[in-house]
């Protein structure tokens, strides 16, 4: 930010001209306020602790100095080293980032290599091959590069020159503590390190006073969330009973467009919602924190490219809150469950809470999946009486963020449930038909079908055909049926308002009769008379338009 305040653009940050067709290239008009504030003191060589909020630009505010950087660096390089760490907590992230940078390098040629170990392949034999390379950047969690690390002769750390840990505030949370404590001591003693979080916690600071020396610390003075401009709250009271009739009424009856993210509470919840919506004829995927990472970035590519307009995400309350154990459970290694942070969800117009978020931060992180940048987005929520306490801590929040008293943010959507009562009796048979076994059922299924199509499998299954065989003929899977007739949606129970602007698909009867044309009382008593099978076999019509009967025999 200059002097007076005004926001620098890209061509006053005295970034390399290649770098700058690469933001045009992307569509990038002008920095957001945390890039336009940070990159002037990561170009100076600063430490910085970046907090600003989901989908404020966080990666560009580091890919674009840590590029610069390089390119400066190598006007005087002798050989071709790692000089820089990005360190990210899950997967799916440390593939975001890398695709960001390799885009933002892309104007560079091939001056620029950047290797993900984490997010492109599980392969430690191309892992090892890709840090042999010696790229320039190198993308990971911190336990994936801590195994290369302390294996020795893979990758040599001690020519870092910037370290990036993004999402701080999950590094920890997910329990990569010792693994970053050890991971230190294989770094310089001299590196320029960059934080950059969602939140600032006690593990951020933790972390500041391990890896920094003098930070900035930039805390904007900007909302957790967007305007209400651009971002709106609702929420439609109801109970659990009725949320499946809601959900059905909204999607069939249009009353919700664009590429909608359908938050539950857990996994199985996911697959709930999802085999009732097929049941209603409408086609939605869900993202399985319980399957391979390259399942779950397929399913996100799937959403984002617009192949399905409906993903249903669950959070988990482990992630956020990693001290509630189950002394029966340890918790997984892979921490990727939560769906409303970190992972890229592009051009998404709504978030639809089908179960009120748990608490007041997982509502901020679920919110922001929409508005991003700036598009708009809305956020609907279906709040029982149960979920009631939890909403009204959401308001409170929401009017402390935008300074506002005594008024309502979470709008009451406009939505009367005696209007759609036709649509009750349809969705109770569908969420009846999602019964527990189904879900077992179909998330059974799904397994079956990756352990199939698995790679690393294959050469297994060619040396154990017998297992192969037992897999493909075991006890076949109970499926729901879906029945044909649930997916329309008669005219007769659209509400009244809405029948000039719903297009509704009736039966072949109905839409026979709804065709034809009226008749006189005395011809439509006749037309009943002559149809009678047991009464007339056959109606001759002469010239004049007498007919005479014929008795059947």
């Amino acid at each position: 930010m200059s002097a007076e305040g005004k926001l620098l653009q890209f061509h006053e940050l005295e970034l390399d001209p290649r770098i700058l067709k690469a933001i045009a290239d992307l569509g990038w008009k002008e920095p957001t306020l945390i890039q336009s504030t940070a990159i002037p003191l990561l170009l100076e060589g600063k430490d910085v602790v970046v907090r600003a909020r989901t989908g404020s630009g966080k990666t560009g505010t580091y890919a674009l100095p840590l590029l610069q950087k390089i390119l400066n660096s190598k006007l005087n390089a002798s050989e071709q080293c790692v000089s820089a760490l990005v360190l990210a907590p899950t997967k799916e992230l440390c593939r975001q980032s890398r695709i960001i940078i390799e885009q933002l390098a892309e104007s560079c040629g091939n001056v620029i290599r950047v290797a993900d170990i984490a997010g492109s392949s599980t392969d430690a034999v191309t892992q090892r091959h890709a840090l042999a390379e010696r790229p320039d950047i190198v993308v990971s969690t911190p336990a994936k590069i801590l195994a290369h690390a302390e294996a020795g002769g893979v990758v040599d750390l001690k020519k870092i020159e910037t370290l990036v840990v993004d999402e701080a505030d999950l590094i920890f949370a997910f329990g990569y503590e010792k693994d970053f404590k050890r991971l230190i001591k294989y770094l310089p003693p001299i590196y320029q390190a960059v934080l950059v979080s969602a939140t600032i916690t006690d593990d951020v600071a933790r972390m500041k006073g391990l890896c920094l020396h003098n930070a900035v610390t930039l805390k904007l003075e900007e909302p957790e969330l967007v305007s209400q401009e651009q971002l709106t709250h609702q929420r439609i009271l109801a109970e659990e009973n009725d949320k499946p009739a809601i959900l059905f009424a909204l999607l069939k009856l249009r009353l919700i467009r664009g590429k909608s993210i359908i938050f539950v509470n857990n996994v199985d919840r996911c697959y709930k919602v999802r085999i009732f919506l097929e049941q209603v004829g409408i086609r939605a995927c869900v993202l399985n924190s319980e399957l391979p990472a390259n399942i779950r970035i397929h399913t996100i590519s799937q959403f984002n490219k617009g192949t399905y307009d409906i993903i249903i995400a669950s959070d988990e309350q482990m992630l956020e809150q990693p001290g509630l154990k189950n002394k029966k459970h340890k918790p997984r290694n892979d921490f990727e469950s939560s769906a409303s942070r970190g992972i890229d969800f592009q051009c998404v117009n709504n978030v639809i809470n089908f179960d009120f978020p748990p608490d007041v931060t997982s509502y901020i992180h679920r919110a922001g999946r929409t508005a991003r940048g700036n598009n708009k987005g809305s956020v609907l929520s279906l709040v029982s009486i149960k979920e009631a306490a939890v909403n009204d801590a959401v308001e409170d929040k929401l009017r402390e963020t935008f300074a506002l008293q005594n008024v309502q943010v979470i709008k009451n959507y406009k939505f009367k449930m005696e209007e759609v009562e036709g649509f009750r009796y349809r969705a109770q048979d569908c969420w009846r038909a999602a019964s527990r076994v189904a879900v077992h059922d179909t998330r059974m299924r799904e397994i079956k079908t990756e352990i199939l199509n698995c790679e690393k499998l294959k050469s297994f299954f060619e040396e154990n055909k017998r297992d192969l065989q037992a897999l493909r003929h075991d006890k076949p899977l109970r499926t729901v049926k879906v029945q044909s007739h649930l997916t329309q949606v008669p005219e007769y129970i659209v509400p009244k308002v809405l029948k000039h602007c719903v297009n509704t698909t009736v039966t072949h009867d109905a839409a026979t009769v709804s065709k034809r044309p009226r008749m006189s009382s005395a011809k439509a008593a006749f037309e009943r008379q002559t149809n009678d099978p047991l009464l007339v076999s056959q109606v001759d019509y002469g010239k004049k338009g007498k007919h005479r009967r014929k008795q059947a025999k």
